[in-house]
């Protein structure tokens, strides 16, 4: 499907009138399009509907000719307010905990846990739907036809079309980033046809609805209160204002009659008082009228056109052909079941922007880190809070980031961390007595983070030392030492904290957590409770590494480098275990776990999206990884499915990689809109597909640049344009009968590079801002800027 393309200029504009890196922007764009969700019939269920944001709003939409339902999220609408849940018990719990582990007594551990150290009150906070925008057609009559329901993600735009009685009509949709708002523009192809009432009502408990004159309906409240009756300190406000071309419009009985119309443009905005976590001062009414006010001065077609290029900007600069026939006339619920008999490789290239295009929609600057659901949430209590669960989830919603050219969307996840670096410092005070600042493993819109739920699951302190390693990663890519300095003082916190809380194994000498667990997995002994799990250790070293490294650049704390280095050599190892597995735990337990098919695989963290089990450098540890991953299957959770690929990728084994990919493009993986099923819905499960795509087609690691490392035989011809490169660089990756054919690398910085190809090896010196092509079978100079 063709479509008009932006120009390396137009983008480079875009770049800059929207405050985001031209350097990322510098992209060509894509030649044509496949990217359109589309279907023959309504939304019968949420999973069916079709997702549009713009970093802060969201919307569902379903498509319904005669009632149509726009499903409404606002990110910052949480249950609750500002809180604090340190347990008062905690620092007189501590010491009882972590005897009774040393003892072996884990069960008792996890009793003494659950009354002392868990968070009071025991769960987090809730997001929450906003309510619905609802259009109720009237007067039209007879049978449909012609029916189509759309999403185009290269233009951010929905769109329903159908014809009733020889007259056709269209909806189109969009969330703007530029005008804040969320908007609709319905027509019609004979002149005065459209006749329906628009409705905005709202999700919460407390709510007033108004009507400001004839085409604005204003609803206005307070959140929900939260868990143990924590009470709602948010006011919210949302307005739909409704613009008719022709006929008329009225307002009644909390709804807006429109009659006779030729034209329709409806706007939606929405905000609440949240500033930050401990600020709920804003005042969302006279946000919301301002939104409307300015987006009410544009026509639709001017906001479409800001909102696509705010989009595009970011949306084209990565491509993607896996080489398959484009079944865009297939209706994508009926692709998704023919994958399942069929590989569909194009398929998988729509599964792969999709989750680009979701990423963008739920996650850009200014605004609130991807949650569970990214921004989209229909329950009032819904599963797991839809929160952010830093045990691998909200880590995962990041993964393709940036290697997928998104660098941007990953500012709200830095000022989540950020935010929790200082509700993590009382923690970390409060209930352990230590410097620095923690994170367990949920937190929320208050940034919460205490040991949360229970503690089997809770009580696991690496939730913040995990999340160091995005902020070491956007550095690694980008080497801006500007970010580095902004990021350091987190990490140093982050490190200073287990400085004081590592325990010594009285057996081994070796420094471990304790109290902890290897992330919702029971070792057999009564309880997930233990003492230096695996994946804790990789955490940690990683973060001692990245830490000291940060401040060698930075020429700063060369005391504290020291500390963290002997700390670290101390850590305990990852070790393979009698079954040749990697042990989960620091004694070999696997074989007794109480779930051998366990979704998490908590110790492999240090294959992916760690290198400390690098093939290429611990063939011996990779092989133990890959042992574990034949006893745990490939069969289990959604995003767990995402992660094998991922893991599989990483071990070079791309046919397999391939085969875990298929049943995550499944529909007992993947709803009818393409959304991960958990089951239910989670959307770290689409993220983690992505990242998998594009480790199966390049890896980089420092200065090693890896084509094609796990390329399937499912995938003979294909190219992959614009993925960027750890140290600064971008490739564009051309394959052919399995063999890479050509790659284009830049790199803004200068150095040697080692690019590795089926087994060929070849290093090369890039002068910074420089270029190389380079060939197969042996990967020859073509052109560029080498020394």
């Amino acid at each position: 499907m063709a479509r008009k393309t932006l120009t390396r200029r137009q983008l480079g504009a875009a770049a800059a009138a929207f405050g985001l890196d031209r350097a990322l922007a510098d992209a060509a764009p894509p030649e044509r399009s496949a990217h359109i969700l589309w279907y023959q019939q309504p939304a019968q269920e949420w999973v069916e509907a079709l997702p549009i944001g713009n970093g802060r709003l969201g919307a569902m939409i379903f498509g319904d000719v005669w009632a149509e339902r726009l499903q409404l999220n606002e990110a910052t609408l949480w249950t609750g307010g500002p809180y604090d849940p340190v347990n008062k018990r905690a620092r007189e719990g501590l010491g009882p905990v972590r005897d009774l582990i040393a003892a072996g007594r884990y069960a008792e551990a996890e009793q003494k846990a659950n009354e002392t150290l868990v968070a009071t009150p025991p769960r987090e906070m809730a997001y929450q739907p906003f309510g619905d925008l609802g259009l109720r057609w009237v007067g039209a009559q007879g049978g449909v036809g012609g029916y189509r329901r759309s999403l185009d993600i290269d233009n951010a735009m929905a769109e329903t079309r159908f014809q009733i009685d020889g007259v056709r009509y269209r909806r189109r949709m969009l969330a703007s980033p530029v005008d804040q708002v969320i908007a609709m523009e319905v027509t019609a192809s004979r002149p005065g046809a459209l006749n329906f009432d628009v409705t905005l009502t709202s999700a919460q408990t407390i709510q007033q609805v108004t009507l400001e004159g004839p085409s604005t309906i204003k609803i206005a409240g307070r959140n929900n209160d939260g868990e143990a009756g924590t009470p709602g300190q948010l006011t919210y406000c949302g307005r739909a204002r409704v613009m008719a071309q022709g006929g008329s419009t009225r307002a009644v009985d909390g709804r807006i009659e429109v009659r006779g119309a030729n034209r329709v443009t409806i706007l939606v905005a929405m905000a609440t008082s949240y500033r930050r976590y401990d600020d709920v001062t804003g005042d969302p009414d006279a946000i919301t009228r301002g939104q409307l006010d300015k987006a009410a001065a544009k026509t639709f077609d001017q906001l479409a056109r800001a909102a696509t290029m705010a989009h595009r900007v970011l949306f084209d600069r990565v491509t993607l052909d896996l080489g398959g026939q484009d079944d865009v006339g297939v209706p994508t619920d009926r692709r998704l079941a023919r994958n399942e008999a069929t590989d569909d490789p194009g398929l998988a290239e729509l599964y792969f922007q999709y989750a680009r295009y979701l990423l963008i929609a739920c996650s850009r600057p200014g605004g609130q880190a991807a949650n569970l659901q990214g921004i989209w949430n229909d329950q009032v209590k819904p599963p797991w809070g839809s929160n952010y669960t830093i045990n691998i989830n909200t880590q995962m919603n990041y993964w393709p980031a940036e290697a997928g050219g998104l660098a941007e969307c990953a500012e709200p996840l830095f000022e989540l961390i950020a935010d929790l670096a200082e509700r993590g410092a009382v923690t970390a005070r409060q209930m352990y007595g230590a410097r620095g600042w923690v994170a367990h493993h949920n937190t929320d819109l208050w940034r919460g983070t205490a040991p949360f739920d229970h503690a089997k699951a809770g009580l696991w302190p690496t939730g913040g030392a995990w999340l160091c390693l995005h902020l070491w990663e956007r550095y690694d890519y980008g080497r801006d030492k500007r970010f580095l300095a902004r990021a350091y003082p987190i990490m140093r916190g982050a490190a200073l904290f287990f400085l004081d809380t590592l325990q010594t194994d009285p057996a081994t000498g070796w420094l471990v957590t304790s109290p902890s667990v290897s992330p919702e997995n029971r070792h057999g002994f009564g309880s997930t409770l233990c003492a230096g799990p695996t994946m804790d250790m990789q955490i940690l070293r990683d973060l001692f590494d990245h830490t000291r490294e940060a401040a060698r650049i930075l020429g700063l704390d060369a005391d504290f480098r020291q500390d963290l280095a002997k700390a670290r050599d101390r850590l305990a190892p990852t070790r393979i275990g009698a079954g040749g597995q990697l042990m989960e735990w620091k004694d070999d337990w696997d074989a007794v776990a109480v779930d051998p098919k366990h979704r998490h695989v908590s110790h492999l963290y240090g294959l992916y999206p760690s290198w400390q089990l690098d093939p290429a450098v611990h063939p011996d540890l990779a092989a133990a990884a890959k042992r574990t991953l034949e006893n745990r299957g490939d069969k289990t959770t959604g995003w767990a499915i995402a992660w094998r690929i991922n893991l599989w990728a990483r071990l070079g084994d791309g046919d397999h990689a391939h085969e875990v990919l298929r049943l995550l493009l499944a529909r007992e993986r993947t709803y009818p809109n393409l959304f991960d099923a958990h089951p239910p819905f989670q959307i770290d499960g689409n993220f983690g597909g992505a990242a998998a795509i594009m480790e199966m087609l390049v890896q980089s690691k420092g200065d090693i640049v890896d084509l094609l490392p796990a390329l399937p035989k499912a995938w003979p011809t294909g190219s992959l344009r614009g993925v960027r490169l750890r140290n600064t660089g971008l490739a564009d990756i051309a394959w052919r009968d399995g063999k890479l054919e050509r790659v284009t690398l830049r790199f803004a910085t200068a150095g040697k590079r080692t690019i590795r190809c089926g087994g060929v090896s070849r290093e090369i010196f890039v002068r910074a801002g420089g270029q190389a092509i380079l060939d197969r079978p042996e990967l020859a100079l073509k052109a560029g800027g080498l020394a």
